[in-house]
Parts: structure tokens; C-alpha cells; sequence
């Protein structure tokens, strides 16, 4: 089962709610996988989603680091993952978010098409393209799975007015 819907956020505050707007349907487990170019927006969507998630960290990206934990008032923790550097499907594997997703934590994952094949088949498929030059967004948010494609339906609704 397959979802998708189609949002134009128009500078980086409408970047930030609808990452908001997404924050609200998250469950203990979820997997979401962000795509798209440097400086697209990945980075700026996982702000906006801790920030409504109630956390008070500076989020950054864990280019470095790779994954980056953050407890929310939801009372999961949030994974910020980024796996551009990996080059190895066996380095997303010894990261454990299996263990993690398990445990209820939420993994954001950046650059997650590489990922894909070593993280639940349920999840957020969410691509960034820069639609022009007035810095203007286009996400389109695939839902893959029973749970994200009754989310992302709902969802819909919602995300109209950005």
C-alpha cells in the first residue's frame, strides 16, 4: 500500500509547520526517510518536527556524528540520522536502529533512500526538491505501509493551507 501527497512550502516557516503538522501523527517506531539535494530542506523539516515534539535542544545535522538523540514530550526519543557519508549497507545495519525503533524511539533519516533497504518496509518516504529560485519547496510525502497510508490520508487535509 502506497500513499502520496504533494505539499509546496513557499519559504522555511511553511517548511517548519508542515514539518509540525507530521510531528503530530509520529507513533513510538516510526521510520522516515528524507531525499534531496544539499541545502533542500532536510536538516530545517527535523527542526520543525522537534520543536513540535517539545524538545529544547539545538537540532543540528549529525553529518559527523551521524545519529543525533533527542527526548521529546511525547515520551519517545527522536533519532536524527544522516548517512550520506556511509558507504555500506552493513554501516546503516551496525548503527542498531533496529534496536532502537524497537525500544519506540522515532529514526529521521537523511539521505534515506541509502538506508532503505536496512529499515522497516512501514514508513515515510519524504523528497525535497527546490522548485525554483524564490527558494520555494516541494515535498512530497509517500507513505509506504497500512499505518502511513491512513496517516498520510489524514494528513492531507491539514497540509492544504501551507
Amino acid at each position: 500500500m502506497v500513499a502520496e501527497l504533494e505539499v509546496t512550502c513557499p519559504d522555511v516557516a511553511a517548511t517548519r509547520r508542515m514539518a509540525a503538522l507530521v510531528a503530530e501523527t509520529l507513533r513510538p517506531g516510526d521510520v522516515m526517510l528524507l531525499d534531496g539535494e544539499l541545502g533542500a530542506g532536510k536538516t530545517t523539516f527535523v527542526q520543525g518536527m522537534a520543536e513540535a515534539l517539545g524538545v529544547t535542544a539545538a537540532v543540528t545535522s549529525p553529518t559527523f556524528t551521524l545519529v543525533n538523540g533527542y527526548r521529546t514530550d511525547k515520551g519517545f526519543e527522536l533519532l536524527h540520522v544522516d548517512v550520506y557519508r556511509l558507504e555500506h549497507l552493513h554501516e546503516v545495519v551496525d548503527l542498531a536502529l533496529a534496536e532502537a525503533l524497537d525500544d519506540g524511539a522515532v529514526a529521521v533519516v537523511e539521505w534515506g533512500s541509502r538506508a532503505a533497504a536496512a529499515l522497516p518496509g512501514d514508513r515515510l518516504e519524504v523528497a525535497f526538491d527546490i522548485s525554483g529560485d524564490d527558494g520555494s519547496r516541494v515535498l512530497t510525502l509517500r507513505g509506504v505501509g497500512p499505518s502511513w497510508v491512513d496517516r498520510l490520508s489524514a494528513l492531507a487535509g491539514r497540509a492544504r493551507p501551507l
